[in-house]
This record gives structure tokens, sequence and C-alpha cells, in this order.
């Protein structure tokens, strides 16, 4: 496996819209600081990407979208793989495993916990071969499918 910065092998940039951007029946996904998504008229972005909040709870709240979406200033996107040849979804369970531990040792102490971007592009990010990168994440996209399936049943006992 060889190891790579996350800024290299990847796009990363801040969202332009702020929270009062969002509306109640808007066309597209709207990223904020928080697990909820909102929704709204317009998108910044077509394609794959990850986001996360910049401030608040680092590295637990992951989005991971294929398609149009809007996205608030002090939320990461993450994008462009297929530039780079590594797998969006990879990327997205490498960093759900490991990125929590970088973000508090490095976090910038205000109010809130808050990332800033070189704390994403200096990640580093152990990449396999492009088809063991698709295998880990279908993979891991397979379990957390059979997580929420059994979650859902136990609701409902």
């Amino acid at each position: 496996w060889e190891e790579r910065k996350l800024g290299e092998v990847s796009n990363i940039k801040t969202g332009s819209s702020d929270l009062q951007d969002a509306t109640d029946n808007g066309e597209y996904p709207f990223f904020v600081r928080s697990e909820k998504i909102e929704r709204s008229h317009r998108y910044l972005f077509d394609g794959e990407a990850i986001l996360i909040p910049g401030e608040g709870r680092l590295g637990e709240i992951y989005h991971y979208i294929n398609g149009k979406f809007d996205f608030h200033q002090r939320v990461y996107k993450i994008s462009n793989f297929t530039d780079f040849k590594v797998s969006g979804m990879y990327i997205l369970y490498y960093m759900q495993h490991n990125f929590k531990r970088h973000a508090l040792k490095f976090t910038v102490k205000a109010t809130v916990d808050s990332l800033r971007l070189p704390m994403l592009t200096d990640f580093d990010i152990k990449i396999p071969l492009e088809e063991e990168q698709t295998k880990i994440g279908s993979f891991f996209k397979q379990l957390d499918n059979t997580i929420a399936l059994h979650q859902r049943k136990l609701e409902k006992l």
C-alpha cells in the first residue's frame, strides 16, 4: 500500500452557502454542520464527494453523495477521486476509522473544536491498488447496510 496525503489524492474545498439558504422544499440536498441534511434550490457541486463539518463533532459526522448538492461555508467537500484513481467509498471508510484521532490532535480550539484545511490536506492515508480499494469500500458499505437493516428490525421489536 502506498502512503499519501489526502490533499494529494483529492480536491478539498469549503462551500459558500449559509444556513439561511436552506429551504423546506429545495430540490437538492444541502449539507450543513450537523448530521441533519437540509434542502436547497441550488447546487454548488455535481459528483461524488465526502462532506464533513469544519466545526463541532470533528471526525464523527460524514456524508457521502454522488450527485448534485449544496454545502455550507464551514463544511469541507472532499472530491475528484477519479482524477487521482482512488475510490471515494474507500476514502470515506478510511477516514471514518482513522481521521478523528488526527483531527483532535490538531484541532484549533475556540468555543468549539475547529478543523482547518491543512488538517485535511496533510492527513496520511494508506492507499491500496484500485481493485482492492473498490472491494474494501463495497464490503464496508454492505456491512453498513446490514447493520442498518438489523437496527430497523430492532426498533420495530
